[in-house]
Order: structure tokens, then C-alpha cells, then sequence
């Protein structure tokens, strides 16, 4: 997609909201999300995908390739243990885009309910459009399933 003067405003936003419960405590479960975005990340398919998470305010989050070679996904822009992780940065787009995405933890009956939302504006490519709700949804499930083995 190529942005032009009647490009519509739609075409230029992202928004993805998932729910996810998880039958763990809200301490679990912030441990286990901030280490399946961290050392655990994956990539698509299963593929590892390790990241550094600096996990204080405007900590980065980034992809360490060695060499002092790698990319910089987003800086934490807020974190309040164990509720709250929002990130800002471009995340896994290498193009002109702003992202902000958003962990709000937070205790029900049985465990913890994770409110995760990811908005973002700029020339986000079709296949990025397309493959981004489930790439976060495989994600979230497997903070799921890391906090409640921890339990």
C-alpha cells in the first residue's frame, strides 16, 4: 500500500484487543509475560525468537543479534508491578509506523485477566495487517500457559 491525499485514515490505523484469562496468580502471570516477551519470545511457527525486555521505564526492548547488531522493537513507556506494561516503539516494522501496545493485568475469581491491546498508526503493510492478531494471539497464549505451569 502506498499512502496518498485520499488515503483513508482506516487504512493508516491498527487496533488489536484480546482478553486473555489465565488460571494464575497476577504475580505469575506478570513474571511469565515479562519472560515470554523477553528470553522466551517466539517467532511465528515456534521458532525462537529471544528478546532483552529492560523491564523499568523507558527500558528497551529489543532483538540482541550480537555484534552490536540487532533491532529495537519499542522502549517501556510505563510499568506498574504486576498490572501494568505498555510499550511505544515501531515493533517488528521497519518502516515509517508508531505502535503502542498495552499488558493490564489485573485479578478475578480463579486467577488473573490480561487486557492487551495494540494500536498503531503509520503505513502498516498488508501482511503485517493480516498476520498481527494471531502472531499476538500465539503469543498471549503462551504467556497463558507459562504462568499457570508457574502456579
Amino acid at each position: 500500500m502506498i499512502a496518498n491525499a485520499t488515503t483513508a485514515i482506516e487504512d493508516l490505523t491498527l487496533l488489536i484487543e484480546q482478553e486473555i484469562h489465565v488460571h494464575a496468580s497476577l504475580e505469575d502471570t506478570f513474571e511469565a509475560l515479562l519472560e515470554q516477551l523477553g528470553p522466551h519470545n517466539e517467532a511465528g511457527e515456534g521458532r525462537q525468537m529471544p528478546m532483552i525486555l529492560e523491564a523499568w521505564p523507558g527500558g528497551r526492548w529489543y532483538r540482541d543479534l550480537g555484534n552490536d547488531d540487532g533491532h529495537c522493537w519499542a522502549h517501556v513507556q510505563a510499568i506498574k508491578r504486576p498490572s501494568l506494561i505498555e510499550f511505544s516503539g515501531p515493533l517488528f516494522m521497519s518502516y515509517p509506523v508508531s505502535n503502542n501496545v498495552q499488558y493490564r493485568l489485573s485479578e478475578e475469581p480463579g486467577g488473573t485477566l490480561i487486557k492487551f491491546r495494540h494500536s498503531g498508526f503509520g503505513l502498516v503493510q498488508d501482511d503485517h495487517r493480516k498476520g498481527v492478531a494471531g502472531g499476538w494471539g500465539n503469543t498471549n497464549s503462551k504467556i497463558r500457559d507459562r504462568a499457570e505451569r508457574a502456579k
